[in-house]
């Protein structure tokens, strides 16, 4: 499956530590994320992440444009909600894209592990017949 993980400056050491703690089960699965979060992945965890541009010129567009393709099976996506983001169309823009094409996101801990031991169950192989 083809997974999807962005995180805000203030979250990329979360999704660092979340990717390493469950790197088992996305070893098994395509990565795909914005520039740095990916970069920082790869360095932490040695799994292979398909890298986009960074978000702030043009990444989180690549980003929503594969997910409008439908070729996102799933989609973690870590932002500090208490922080007046200027990308808040972006964020917006990403979860809307999800929602429209029945792409599970999770945009905190507690939901991305959720969705990463469901994955590991099989819970989302309903998304290969979509």
């Amino acid at each position: 499956m083809n997974i999807g993980v962005i995180a805000h400056n203030s979250k990329k050491s979360l999704m660092e530590n979340f990717c390493l703690a469950y790197k088992r089960i996305l070893s098994k699965h395509e990565i795909y994320a914005t520039g740095i979060t990916g970069r920082r992945i790869e360095e932490v965890t040695k799994l292979k992440v398909h890298k986009f541009l960074p978000g702030s010129v043009g990444g989180d567009k690549q980003f929503t444009e594969m997910i409008e393709r439908n070729s996102m099976d799933m989609v973690i996506f870590f932002y500090n909600p208490i922080i007046q983001d200027p990308r808040q169309a972006d964020i917006e823009r990403i979860t809307r894209c999800c929602d429209k094409y029945n792409i599970p996101i999770a945009t905190n801990i507690a939901t991305a592990e959720s969705l990463i031991l469901g994955l590991d169950h099989g819970d989302l192989e309903w998304r290969n017949i979509v």
